[in-house]
Protein backbone atom coordinates (compact mmCIF):
# COMPACT_ATOMS: atom_id res chain seq x y z
CA UNK A 1 0.00 0.00 0.00
CA UNK A 2 2.94 2.41 0.56
CA UNK A 3 3.65 3.18 -3.14
CA UNK A 4 -0.05 3.92 -3.58
CA UNK A 5 -0.12 6.23 -0.57
CA UNK A 6 3.06 7.96 -1.75
CA UNK A 7 1.64 8.37 -5.25
CA UNK A 8 0.85 12.00 -4.60
CA UNK A 9 -0.63 14.26 -2.01
CA UNK A 10 -3.53 16.55 -2.68
CA UNK A 11 -1.48 19.58 -1.73
CA UNK A 12 1.32 18.75 -4.17
CA UNK A 13 -1.17 18.19 -6.97
CA UNK A 14 -2.91 21.50 -6.39
CA UNK A 15 0.36 23.37 -5.91
CA UNK A 16 1.81 22.03 -9.13
CA UNK A 17 -1.33 22.52 -11.17
CA UNK A 18 -1.27 25.34 -13.73
CA UNK A 19 -3.79 28.15 -13.55
CA UNK A 20 -7.21 26.81 -14.40
CA UNK A 21 -8.69 28.08 -17.65
CA UNK A 22 -12.17 27.60 -19.02
CA UNK A 23 -12.45 24.88 -21.64
CA UNK A 24 -12.65 26.31 -25.12
CA UNK A 25 -15.56 25.68 -27.45
CA UNK A 26 -13.23 23.69 -29.70
CA UNK A 27 -12.12 21.46 -26.82
CA UNK A 28 -15.72 20.81 -25.87
CA UNK A 29 -16.60 19.94 -29.44
CA UNK A 30 -13.63 17.58 -29.73
CA UNK A 31 -14.44 15.77 -26.49
CA UNK A 32 -18.10 15.58 -27.44
CA UNK A 33 -17.19 13.94 -30.72
CA UNK A 34 -15.00 11.45 -28.88
CA UNK A 35 -17.93 10.49 -26.67
CA UNK A 36 -20.14 10.02 -29.72
CA UNK A 37 -17.54 7.81 -31.40
CA UNK A 38 -17.08 5.66 -28.31
CA UNK A 39 -20.82 5.23 -27.89
CA UNK A 40 -21.35 4.41 -31.57
CA UNK A 41 -18.59 1.81 -31.46
CA UNK A 42 -20.06 0.07 -28.40
CA UNK A 43 -23.73 0.30 -29.36
CA UNK A 44 -23.40 -0.68 -33.01
CA UNK A 45 -21.24 -3.69 -32.20
CA UNK A 46 -23.64 -4.83 -29.47
CA UNK A 47 -26.58 -4.60 -31.86
CA UNK A 48 -24.69 -6.31 -34.69
CA UNK A 49 -22.96 -9.09 -32.80
CA UNK A 50 -24.83 -9.64 -29.52
CA UNK A 51 -28.47 -8.52 -29.58
CA UNK A 52 -30.78 -9.90 -28.20
CA UNK A 53 -28.29 -11.28 -25.63
CA UNK A 54 -27.76 -9.26 -22.47
CA UNK A 55 -24.13 -8.35 -23.14
CA UNK A 56 -21.45 -8.36 -25.82
CA UNK A 57 -18.31 -10.37 -25.05
CA UNK A 58 -15.66 -8.08 -26.57
CA UNK A 59 -12.93 -10.64 -27.23
CA UNK A 60 -15.05 -13.24 -29.03
CA UNK A 61 -17.53 -10.65 -30.35
CA UNK A 62 -20.49 -12.84 -29.36
CA UNK A 63 -23.46 -12.28 -27.12
CA UNK A 64 -23.28 -13.50 -23.53
CA UNK A 65 -26.31 -15.64 -22.76
CA UNK A 66 -26.76 -16.80 -19.19
CA UNK A 67 -26.22 -20.53 -18.84
CA UNK A 68 -24.42 -20.90 -22.16
CA UNK A 69 -21.11 -19.45 -20.98
CA UNK A 70 -18.94 -20.33 -17.96
CA UNK A 71 -20.36 -18.72 -14.83
CA UNK A 72 -18.70 -15.58 -13.49
CA UNK A 73 -20.44 -15.95 -10.13
CA UNK A 74 -22.44 -13.05 -8.72
CA UNK A 75 -21.57 -10.87 -11.73
CA UNK A 76 -23.96 -12.94 -13.84
CA UNK A 77 -26.88 -12.07 -11.54
CA UNK A 78 -27.32 -8.94 -13.67
CA UNK A 79 -28.20 -11.07 -16.70
CA UNK A 80 -31.86 -12.00 -17.05
CA UNK A 81 -32.19 -12.79 -20.75
CA UNK A 82 -33.94 -9.45 -21.19
CA UNK A 83 -31.57 -7.65 -23.62
CA UNK A 84 -30.02 -5.78 -20.73
CA UNK A 85 -27.66 -3.58 -22.74
CA UNK A 86 -30.39 -2.29 -25.05
CA UNK A 87 -32.74 -1.37 -22.20
CA UNK A 88 -29.87 0.21 -20.29
CA UNK A 89 -29.07 2.37 -23.33
CA UNK A 90 -32.50 3.75 -24.25
CA UNK A 91 -32.36 7.20 -22.67
CA UNK A 92 -28.70 7.63 -23.67
CA UNK A 93 -29.77 7.47 -27.31
CA UNK A 94 -31.94 10.53 -26.76
CA UNK A 95 -29.26 12.35 -24.73
CA UNK A 96 -26.98 11.91 -27.75
CA UNK A 97 -29.75 13.12 -30.08
CA UNK A 98 -30.17 9.76 -31.81
CA UNK A 99 -33.93 9.95 -31.83
CA UNK A 100 -34.49 7.77 -34.89
CA UNK A 101 -32.37 5.00 -33.39
CA UNK A 102 -34.26 5.45 -30.11
CA UNK A 103 -37.56 4.96 -31.93
CA UNK A 104 -36.24 1.70 -33.41
CA UNK A 105 -34.78 0.55 -30.08
CA UNK A 106 -38.04 1.06 -28.22
CA UNK A 107 -39.89 -0.96 -30.83
CA UNK A 108 -37.35 -3.78 -30.42
CA UNK A 109 -37.76 -3.76 -26.62
CA UNK A 110 -41.55 -3.88 -26.88
CA UNK A 111 -41.46 -6.63 -29.50
CA UNK A 112 -38.64 -8.84 -28.20
CA UNK A 113 -38.05 -8.49 -24.46
CA UNK A 114 -39.52 -11.10 -22.13
CA UNK A 115 -39.65 -10.28 -18.42
CA UNK A 116 -41.05 -13.65 -17.37
CA UNK A 117 -37.96 -15.83 -17.71
CA UNK A 118 -37.24 -18.67 -15.29
CA UNK A 119 -33.99 -17.11 -14.11
CA UNK A 120 -32.61 -15.81 -10.80
CA UNK A 121 -31.48 -12.19 -10.99
CA UNK A 122 -30.11 -9.52 -8.69
CA UNK A 123 -32.88 -7.27 -7.35
CA UNK A 124 -30.39 -4.39 -7.22
CA UNK A 125 -29.05 -4.75 -10.76
CA UNK A 126 -32.47 -5.43 -12.27
CA UNK A 127 -33.82 -2.34 -10.56
CA UNK A 128 -31.15 0.14 -11.56
CA UNK A 129 -30.59 -1.16 -15.09
CA UNK A 130 -33.84 -2.70 -16.33
CA UNK A 131 -36.54 -0.94 -14.31
CA UNK A 132 -34.51 2.27 -14.48
CA UNK A 133 -33.91 1.80 -18.19
CA UNK A 134 -37.59 1.25 -18.92
CA UNK A 135 -38.62 4.27 -16.85
CA UNK A 136 -35.93 6.47 -18.41
CA UNK A 137 -37.01 5.32 -21.86
CA UNK A 138 -40.64 6.06 -21.03
CA UNK A 139 -39.76 9.52 -19.74
CA UNK A 140 -37.94 10.59 -22.89
CA UNK A 141 -40.49 8.85 -25.14
CA UNK A 142 -43.34 10.94 -23.80
CA UNK A 143 -41.13 14.04 -23.96
CA UNK A 144 -40.43 13.43 -27.65
CA UNK A 145 -44.07 12.62 -28.34
CA UNK A 146 -45.17 15.89 -26.77
CA UNK A 147 -42.73 17.74 -29.02
CA UNK A 148 -44.58 16.25 -31.98
CA UNK A 149 -41.50 15.08 -33.87
CA UNK A 150 -41.05 11.33 -33.28
CA UNK A 151 -42.65 8.59 -31.15
CA UNK A 152 -46.18 9.63 -32.14
CA UNK A 153 -47.13 5.95 -32.04
CA UNK A 154 -45.96 5.50 -28.45
CA UNK A 155 -48.69 4.65 -25.94
CA UNK A 156 -46.91 3.95 -22.65
CA UNK A 157 -45.71 0.46 -23.54
CA UNK A 158 -42.40 0.86 -21.66
CA UNK A 159 -44.23 2.00 -18.55
CA UNK A 160 -46.48 -1.06 -18.76
CA UNK A 161 -43.37 -3.25 -18.88
CA UNK A 162 -41.84 -1.33 -15.97
CA UNK A 163 -44.95 -1.88 -13.86
CA UNK A 164 -44.91 -5.58 -14.74
CA UNK A 165 -41.29 -5.82 -13.64
CA UNK A 166 -41.94 -3.80 -10.50
CA UNK A 167 -44.56 -6.29 -9.34
CA UNK A 168 -42.12 -9.13 -10.05
CA UNK A 169 -39.58 -7.52 -7.70
CA UNK A 170 -42.01 -6.80 -4.83
CA UNK A 171 -41.94 -10.31 -3.27
CA UNK A 172 -38.27 -9.73 -2.47
CA UNK A 173 -39.38 -7.29 0.25
CA UNK A 174 -41.24 -9.99 2.17
CA UNK A 175 -38.89 -9.88 5.17
CA UNK A 176 -39.42 -8.87 8.80
CA UNK A 177 -37.15 -5.84 8.30
CA UNK A 178 -38.49 -4.71 4.96
CA UNK A 179 -35.01 -5.04 3.47
CA UNK A 180 -35.25 -6.96 0.20
CA UNK A 181 -33.77 -10.35 -0.52
CA UNK A 182 -30.76 -9.87 -2.82
CA UNK A 183 -32.13 -12.12 -5.59
CA UNK A 184 -35.44 -13.16 -7.07
CA UNK A 185 -36.67 -15.51 -9.79
CA UNK A 186 -38.45 -13.47 -12.47
CA UNK A 187 -40.95 -16.26 -13.12
CA UNK A 188 -41.36 -18.03 -9.77
CA UNK A 189 -40.51 -15.35 -7.21
CA UNK A 190 -39.09 -16.65 -3.92
CA UNK A 191 -38.92 -19.79 -1.82
CA UNK A 192 -40.86 -22.17 -4.03
CA UNK A 193 -38.77 -25.15 -5.20
CA UNK A 194 -38.85 -23.75 -8.72
CA UNK A 195 -37.50 -20.37 -7.59
CA UNK A 196 -34.06 -21.65 -6.51
CA UNK A 197 -33.64 -18.60 -4.27
CA UNK A 198 -35.05 -17.06 -1.11
CA UNK A 199 -32.77 -18.67 1.47
CA UNK A 200 -30.32 -15.78 1.74
CA UNK A 201 -29.94 -14.08 5.11
CA UNK A 202 -27.94 -10.98 4.24
CA UNK A 203 -27.62 -8.25 1.65
CA UNK A 204 -25.35 -5.29 1.06
CA UNK A 205 -26.33 -1.79 2.11
CA UNK A 206 -26.23 -0.55 -1.48
CA UNK A 207 -28.44 -3.45 -2.61
CA UNK A 208 -31.12 -2.51 -0.08
CA UNK A 209 -30.69 1.25 -0.29
CA UNK A 210 -30.56 1.79 -4.05
CA UNK A 211 -34.23 1.46 -4.96
CA UNK A 212 -35.98 4.70 -4.09
CA UNK A 213 -35.43 6.58 -7.37
CA UNK A 214 -36.87 3.90 -9.64
CA UNK A 215 -39.57 2.70 -7.26
CA UNK A 216 -40.73 6.23 -6.46
CA UNK A 217 -40.76 7.16 -10.15
CA UNK A 218 -42.78 4.03 -10.92
CA UNK A 219 -45.29 4.98 -8.23
CA UNK A 220 -45.57 8.56 -9.45
CA UNK A 221 -46.01 7.45 -13.08
CA UNK A 222 -48.58 4.74 -12.35
CA UNK A 223 -50.32 5.95 -9.19
CA UNK A 224 -49.50 2.63 -7.47
CA UNK A 225 -47.99 3.84 -4.19
CA UNK A 226 -46.81 0.41 -3.04
CA UNK A 227 -43.48 0.64 -4.86
CA UNK A 228 -42.40 3.88 -3.24
CA UNK A 229 -43.67 2.68 0.15
CA UNK A 230 -41.53 -0.48 0.02
CA UNK A 231 -38.40 1.40 -1.05
CA UNK A 232 -38.91 4.04 1.65
CA UNK A 233 -39.35 1.34 4.32
CA UNK A 234 -36.03 -0.24 3.35
CA UNK A 235 -34.27 3.14 3.49
CA UNK A 236 -35.88 3.95 6.84
CA UNK A 237 -34.65 0.66 8.27
CA UNK A 238 -31.07 1.28 7.14
CA UNK A 239 -31.18 4.77 8.65
CA UNK A 240 -32.40 3.39 11.98
CA UNK A 241 -29.64 0.77 11.98
CA UNK A 242 -26.79 3.23 11.42
CA UNK A 243 -24.15 3.19 14.11
CA UNK A 244 -25.33 6.12 16.21
CA UNK A 245 -21.93 7.04 17.65
CA UNK A 246 -20.33 7.42 14.22
CA UNK A 247 -23.39 7.82 11.91
CA UNK A 248 -21.81 5.26 9.57
CA UNK A 249 -23.36 2.13 8.07
CA UNK A 250 -21.77 -1.26 7.50
CA UNK A 251 -21.27 -3.11 4.22
CA UNK A 252 -23.66 -6.05 4.72
CA UNK A 253 -26.67 -6.52 6.97
CA UNK A 254 -28.90 -9.43 8.03
CA UNK A 255 -32.25 -8.90 6.25
CA UNK A 256 -34.19 -10.64 9.04
CA UNK A 257 -32.57 -9.39 12.25
CA UNK A 258 -31.07 -6.10 11.09
CA UNK A 259 -27.68 -6.97 12.61
CA UNK A 260 -24.61 -5.74 10.77
CA UNK A 261 -22.68 -8.66 9.28
CA UNK A 262 -19.73 -6.70 7.90
CA UNK A 263 -19.05 -3.78 10.18
CA UNK A 264 -16.56 -1.91 8.02
CA UNK A 265 -17.68 1.26 6.30
CA UNK A 266 -16.55 3.22 3.25
CA UNK A 267 -17.89 4.83 0.10
CA UNK A 268 -16.99 2.03 -2.32
CA UNK A 269 -18.35 -1.43 -3.10
CA UNK A 270 -21.31 -2.50 -1.00
CA UNK A 271 -22.32 0.98 0.20
CA UNK A 272 -21.59 3.46 -2.63
CA UNK A 273 -24.98 4.04 -4.23
CA UNK A 274 -26.82 4.15 -0.89
CA UNK A 275 -25.30 7.58 -0.37
CA UNK A 276 -25.86 8.54 -3.99
CA UNK A 277 -29.56 7.70 -3.83
CA UNK A 278 -30.15 9.60 -0.59
CA UNK A 279 -29.00 12.85 -2.20
CA UNK A 280 -30.68 12.18 -5.53
CA UNK A 281 -33.93 11.18 -3.80
CA UNK A 282 -33.97 14.66 -2.31
CA UNK A 283 -33.37 16.16 -5.76
CA UNK A 284 -36.08 14.03 -7.40
CA UNK A 285 -38.72 13.98 -4.67
CA UNK A 286 -38.03 17.18 -2.71
CA UNK A 287 -38.22 15.36 0.64
CA UNK A 288 -35.99 17.18 3.13
CA UNK A 289 -35.52 14.04 5.25
CA UNK A 290 -33.39 12.48 2.53
CA UNK A 291 -31.11 15.53 2.43
CA UNK A 292 -30.83 15.56 6.23
CA UNK A 293 -29.83 11.90 6.26
CA UNK A 294 -27.32 12.41 3.47
CA UNK A 295 -25.74 15.39 5.24
CA UNK A 296 -25.46 13.42 8.48
CA UNK A 297 -23.71 10.57 6.71
CA UNK A 298 -21.58 12.98 4.67
CA UNK A 299 -20.27 14.71 7.77
CA UNK A 300 -19.27 11.29 9.15
CA UNK A 301 -17.59 10.33 5.85
CA UNK A 302 -15.54 13.52 5.81
CA UNK A 303 -14.60 13.10 9.47
CA UNK A 304 -13.57 9.45 9.42
CA UNK A 305 -13.30 7.96 5.91
CA UNK A 306 -11.83 10.93 4.06
CA UNK A 307 -8.06 10.87 4.60
CA UNK A 308 -6.99 13.22 1.79
CA UNK A 309 -6.44 12.42 -0.94
CA UNK A 310 -7.60 8.89 -0.03
CA UNK A 311 -10.94 7.47 1.06
CA UNK A 312 -10.25 4.51 3.37
CA UNK A 313 -12.68 2.11 5.01
CA UNK A 314 -13.03 2.27 8.78
CA UNK A 315 -14.83 0.28 11.49
CA UNK A 316 -18.29 1.65 12.27
CA UNK A 317 -17.82 1.16 16.04
CA UNK A 318 -14.23 2.44 16.05
CA UNK A 319 -14.16 4.91 13.16
CA UNK A 320 -10.67 6.17 13.96
CA UNK A 321 -9.37 2.68 13.11
CA UNK A 322 -8.85 1.90 9.43
CA UNK A 323 -10.37 -1.38 8.22
CA UNK A 324 -8.03 -1.51 5.22
CA UNK A 325 -5.27 0.48 3.58
CA UNK A 326 -6.39 0.33 -0.05
CA UNK A 327 -9.26 1.72 -2.13
CA UNK A 328 -11.60 -0.10 -4.50
CA UNK A 329 -12.51 1.24 -7.92
CA UNK A 330 -16.22 1.75 -7.22
CA UNK A 331 -15.56 4.74 -4.98
CA UNK A 332 -14.46 6.69 -8.05
CA UNK A 333 -18.03 8.02 -8.29
CA UNK A 334 -17.67 9.94 -5.03
CA UNK A 335 -16.13 13.18 -6.35
CA UNK A 336 -19.12 13.48 -8.69
CA UNK A 337 -21.47 13.15 -5.73
CA UNK A 338 -19.49 15.80 -3.89
CA UNK A 339 -19.92 18.15 -6.85
CA UNK A 340 -23.68 17.51 -6.80
CA UNK A 341 -23.67 18.42 -3.12
CA UNK A 342 -21.56 21.51 -3.82
CA UNK A 343 -18.42 20.49 -1.90
CA UNK A 344 -16.00 21.24 -4.72
CA UNK A 345 -12.49 21.38 -3.26
CA UNK A 346 -12.32 17.82 -1.81
CA UNK A 347 -13.94 16.58 -5.00
CA UNK A 348 -11.11 18.11 -7.04
CA UNK A 349 -8.47 16.58 -4.76
CA UNK A 350 -9.86 13.04 -4.88
CA UNK A 351 -10.66 13.23 -8.59
CA UNK A 352 -7.12 14.36 -9.37
CA UNK A 353 -5.66 11.51 -7.32
CA UNK A 354 -7.86 8.95 -9.10
CA UNK A 355 -7.03 10.47 -12.49
CA UNK A 356 -3.31 10.15 -11.77
CA UNK A 357 -3.79 6.48 -10.82
CA UNK A 358 -5.61 5.74 -14.08
CA UNK A 359 -3.20 7.79 -16.21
Amino acid sequence: DQPFVRLLSASSVLAAAPAVQAMSREEKRHLGNQVQEMFDHAYSNYMEHAYPADELMPLTCRGRIRGQEPSRGDVDDALGKFSLTLIDTLDTLVVLNKTKEFDNAVKKVIRDVNLDNDIVVSVFETNIRVLGGLLGGHSVAIMLKEKGEVMQWYNGELLHMAKQLGYKLLPAFNTTSGLPYPRINLKFGLRSPEARTGTETETCTACAGTLILEFAALSRFTGASIFEEYARKALDFLWEKRQRSSNLVGVTINIHTGDWVRKDSGVGAGIDSYYEYLLKAYVLLGDDSFLERFNTHYDAIMRYISQPPLLLDVHIHKPMLNARTWMDSLLAFFPGLQVLKGDIRPAIETHEMLYQVIK
